[in-house]
């Protein structure tokens, strides 16, 4: 019999030495790293989510944000409370204008236990994202996820990609958050940008180099 090992989806976090305030995180293959940027893999996984409209990516977070923290603690159809998991995902379109509000779409990743039967919401702003199987460009950073450092350094991710040119979906981008508001030392953030086609991994990353030592 051949042993199959479970999904990585969300589950106790082995490989995200940065989350440390939830038992659940997002499990990830990472496929290279370069000095810039990170290439993950990730397998389907099933996340609750809600849009909010707001000038500011801070502001939309904020009012979505409550909303789906009511649902684990409970405002579902099973009345079932469940551990905040990480990371958290704000899915930020590229194209948005000062005087114009933006939708912006927070995501919590349901827990191993709820990822192929969550309780359904009782508010209905609230709904479920089934993300595919995909790579994502990613660029950590520390601080805070404002507006304003999000959009920062998803420049310089952005920048680099074009300089290797590499292929990725321009619409939109993940801001990744992965601490409480309560942590003020040691913040991880992220931004993410998903691949489309083969993910471009230079020669020079680290995993490429321990490979070629091998």
């Amino acid at each position: 019999m051949i042993f199959s090992p479970p999904p990585l989806r969300c589950r106790p976090s082995t490989n995200t030495s940065f989350c440390t305030e939830s038992k659940e995180c997002l499990e990830y293959e990472l496929v290279c790293k370069t000095d810039e940027y990170e290439v993950r893999h990730l397998t389907p996984t099933r996340w609750v989510s809600t849009d909010a409209e707001a000038y500011f990516m801070g502001v939309g977070a904020a009012l979505a944000f409550r909303r789906l923290f009511q649902y684990i603690n409970g405002a579902n159809d099973e009345g079932v409370k469940m551990e905040m998991t990480a990371p958290v995902l704000v899915k930020v379109p590229e194209e948005t204008k000062l005087w114009e509000p933006a939708v912006y779409t927070l995501n919590f990743p349901l827990p191993a236990a709820y990822q192929d039967k969550p309780p359904a919401p009782t508010n209905d702003k609230v709904y479920f994202t089934a993300m595919p199987d995909m790579d994502v460009y990613v660029r950590s950073y520390g601080g805070w996820m404002l507006s304003v450092t999000s959009r920062l350094h998803s420049h310089l991710l952005t920048k680099e990609l074009e300089r290797v040119r590499a292929s990725y979906n321009h619409t939109y981008h993940y801001g990744v958050g992965y601490d409480s508001p309560l942590k003020l030392l040691n913040r991880h953030n992220e931004v993410w940008y998903v691949a489309e086609g083969e993910p471009v991994c230079p020669p020079t990353s680290s995993l490429h180099l321990l490979f070629m030592a091998i």
